[in-house]
């Protein structure tokens, strides 16, 4: 279509410039006529782009310069002035300028249609520069995009390697406080430390995993801390059982968790609460975590929240959302948005499965 419009385009200006010099000459040809006649002669090279797209896109010179395509395309200006000259010779009945008429085909007429082989060759050599300019914009496009992903996706790895050991250097510094008070305590939390290393290792290889899957990594974190803040610690589950195979990212929960506990519960000689829920919010899943605050917390750095944020910019660009503040008396929320994506079990499965393989 897009080969058909840029030739007929042509075409109509060159009538234009026919129907001036046809004029000067003191013959008054039709402009229509003009249109048709040119119009016959550039519909040959409108039909014969489409394939020699085609065979640069298979055989394109590229560097190193292959020389036997060069040359492969230098000859191929022969068959193409043929093929041009039949097809206007097909299309249209021979139009005598002179006599202003069109003339009866024959084999003279076939033959006079090669005399303006410079004019076909001009539009081959036309056709193989628009078709080499356009392989080497795709080519780079395609390279430019490969690069983009694979930037973005050394950032997530980045991003997921500083997670790793900040959530692991939380969590040993907890367990370095019971040693010498509760060593059987601080034994039980140093088995489920390596439990939950084991987890984050099992899923390293994969971006997304499903929300029940997350929730239990969360649970198993929690019941950490409920060995080291024992009564100090209330957790409260909320979760709509329609949101649980919705995928969300690995460990995107635990920094928000961690955070509510280390800023809202520990530092608490009472202790506190923490409550998650989620639910389907039109197309989004929301998750909130709450929890009370209480006491005065040390300064934290802030990296869980930046590592949260950067992630979710990373996997959703501008449709996931992190937001945070404090509810009033006495309560924080943490609240995320991601588009509900959601799965069967068994296709949750076999997805998993293949990233891990992969």
């Amino acid at each position: 279509m897009w080969s058909v419009l840029f030739w007929m385009g042509l075409a109509s200006l060159a009538a234009g410039e026919d129907k001036v010099l046809t004029w000067q000459r003191g013959l008054h040809t039709s402009y229509w006529v003009a249109l048709l006649v040119n119009g016959a002669f550039l519909l040959s090279p409108a039909l014969l782009t489409p394939p020699l797209f085609a065979i640069v896109h298979r055989y394109p010179i590229t560097k190193p310069i292959r020389f036997g395509r060069v040359a492969g395309y230098v000859l191929g200006s022969a068959p193409y002035v043929i093929a041009c000259a039949s097809l206007r010779w097909i299309l249209l009945p021979p139009w005598n300028s002179l006599a202003q008429r069109f003339e009866q085909r024959s084999l003279h007429w076939m033959v006079a249609g090669f005399y303006a082989f410079a004019e076909m060759i001009w539009n081959y050599t036309i056709v193989l520069a628009a078709a080499h300019a356009y392989e080497y914009f795709k080519r780079a496009r395609d390279q430019e995009l490969e690069l983009q992903q694979a930037l973005a996706t050394s950032e997530l790895q980045a991003l997921k390697s500083q997670l790793h050991p900040h959530f692991l250097f939380n969590t040993l510094q907890g367990i370095s406080a019971l040693i010498d008070t509760e060593k059987e305590c601080a034994k039980a939390m140093v088995l489920k430390v390596s439990n939950l290393l084991r987890t984050v290792l099992q899923y390293a290889s994969t971006d997304v995993i499903s929300l029940d899957d997350e929730l239990r990594f969360v649970d198993d974190y929690l019941g950490l801390e409920k060995m080291r803040l024992e009564d100090r610690l209330e957790v409260r589950w909320q979760i709509d059982p329609a949101t649980r195979q919705m995928l969300v990212p690995q460990l995107i929960m635990q920094p928000l968790v961690e955070n509510a506990i280390f800023h809202g519960v520990a530092c608490c000689r009472g202790g506190g609460w923490i409550e998650i829920s989620s639910r389907r919010v039109g197309e989004m899943l929301e998750i909130i975590i709450r929890n009370s605050v209480g006491g005065k917390s040390q300064a934290g750095t802030g990296l869980g929240l930046q590592n949260t944020r950067a992630r979710l910019k990373h996997l959703y660009e501008d449709d996931a959302a992190l937001h945070f503040g404090h509810g009033g008396d006495g309560i924080a929320v943490a609240s995320l948005l991601l588009p509900a994506i959601g799965q069967h079990r068994e296709a949750a499965k076999e997805v998993l499965a293949s990233n891990l393989h992969a």
